[in-house]
């Protein structure tokens, strides 16, 4: 079974900078696509930023020129630089990812346990 751990979140102002990270830990898999989704009270999740192995990224339009999603391959890990943040941006993230065990062949759709980033002054 393959965990993922978010750390990052927290309570900003508006205007100021968070980074997100998620590591992904567990054996005999590789990662397909890699990358964060957002929820908000009342509203339905939505894509912020994901990784797709060959280097496409996609990121929410809400979120372009402001966010950034990088990726350490070697720690299987994702990380969200989320810069001049707005209270919009209030939502618990989580963090996803398409994994491949190798054994067996299967693929899967994995999520974190959800980070809170709260936006206000």
């Amino acid at each position: 079974q393959v965990q993922l751990v978010e750390s990052g979140g927290g309570l900003v102002q508006p205007g100021g900078s968070l980074r997100l990270s998620c590591a992904a830990s567990g054996s005999d898999f590789s990662i397909n696509v890699m990358g964060w989704y957002r929820q908000a009270p009342g509203k339905e999740r939505e894509l912020v930023a994901r990784i797709i192995n060959g280097g496409t990224i996609n990121y929410g339009d809400s979120v372009k020129g402001r966010f950034t999603i990088s990726r350490d391959n070697a720690k299987n890990t994702v990380y969200l630089q989320m810069n001049s943040l707005k209270p919009e941006d209030t939502a618990i993230y989580y963090c996803n990812a398409l994994i491949y065990l190798v054994r067996v062949g299967y693929t899967y759709d994995r999520w974190g346990q959800g980070t809170q980033v709260t936006v206000s002054s």
